[in-house]
């Protein structure tokens, strides 16, 4: 079935059918990212389903793309998919959701006169911890070392603190920082005309949240939902995983929630972080069935023990 000339959460629906609850859970983990594979959300936003879910925006006069893959040969991929849509030869800019390296590390595959674009955050967190980010996912599997040779730490060419409207051309990309969340300097792209919210690791489909920075906590992971919420997105197109609509921001919500609340009272009863994470990943098994990466669990009541007073 061609999922191309339909909006992909249609075409996932027929899919998965009856079995949609189980494909939902699916996350495509292989590094290379698939050539002439973008997929139409809305009008305007496009999909390359892989590791990561790349965006891409068309407008009349420029295109942007939301993340880059593992290294230059997946960025190439990405802007060869972009210019392939880009049928008026828009001008090209690109952003990246956080600085981890399936979504930074493939700048040098995009041509020159690329537009970059970053919170100012983000592009200090990838001066400060992108090269030993690369060198720990290069140690992952010869493939993806292979992919990471000569990866370069690229600067913005752009830099915001909180919000940079971008008029691609009869479809506007609001580029957002909300504070940090899965890390210091997370990026939420929202494109109100379609009603889309490309938000990087900060919402996603039952994919137990990553709490990956050492001073980000779940408290300001939910803060930072709290000023998503408002957008109110239609369609939304998470980094990994299946999309969904909005309810997810809820979703994502009430697993925090529920992970901060037991976290703060096994720890008022004199509960150490370690055990309190065993036991709370248990319950959260429980509770949310079907959710991936439960791993994340014992982490992330850490940060929330060293959050708490």
């Amino acid at each position: 079935m061609q999922c191309n000339r339909a909006p992909v959460l249609a075409c996932l629906l027929c899919l998965c059918g009856a079995a949609a609850s189980v494909c939902a859970q699916q996350m495509i983990t292989d590094p290379l990212l698939p050539e002439n594979a973008a997929q139409q959300v809305s009008p305007h936003v496009y999909v390359i389903m892989g590791f990561p879910n790349i965006g891409i925006i068309v407008g009349e006069k420029a295109t942007l793309v939301i993340d880059t893959g593992l290294g230059a040969r997946n960025g190439s991929v990405a802007a060869r998919t972009a210019s392939a849509l880009s049928t008026r030869q828009q001008r090209l800019y690109l952003t990246t959701t956080h600085y981890h390296p399936e979504h930074a590390s493939g700048v040098g595959g995009f041509p020159a006169g690329t537009l970059v674009i970053r919170p100012k955050v983000q592009q200090a967190e990838l001066e400060a911890d992108g090269a030993r980010m690369i060198a720990l996912f290069a140690a992952r599997s010869p493939q993806m070392s292979e992919l990471l040779k000569g990866a370069e730490l690229e600067a913005a060419d752009m830099a915001f603190e909180r919000e940079l409207d971008l008029d691609l051309g009869g479809v506007h990309a609001r580029l957002l920082y909300f504070g940090p969340a899965h890390t210091k300097g997370d990026e939420l792209v929202f494109v109100p005309e379609d009603s889309v919210l490309l938000p990087g690791d900060v919402v996603q489909d039952k994919l137990s949240p990553n709490v990956s920075c050492a001073s980000c906590s779940p408290r300001q992971w939910i803060t930072v939902l709290d000023q998503v919420a408002p957008l109110a997105p239609k369609h939304i197109v998470p980094d990994h995983g299946a999309l969904g609509g909005g309810e997810l921001i809820a979703q994502e919500r009430d697993f925090l929630v529920t992970l901060q609340s037991r976290a703060a009272a096994l720890k008022a009863q004199g509960k150490s972080a370690a055990d309190a994470g065993t036991l709370i990943a248990g319950e959260l098994a429980r509770r949310y069935p079907g959710w991936q990466a439960l791993r994340n669990v014992p982490q992330a009541v850490q940060r929330a023990y060293d959050d708490h007073p």
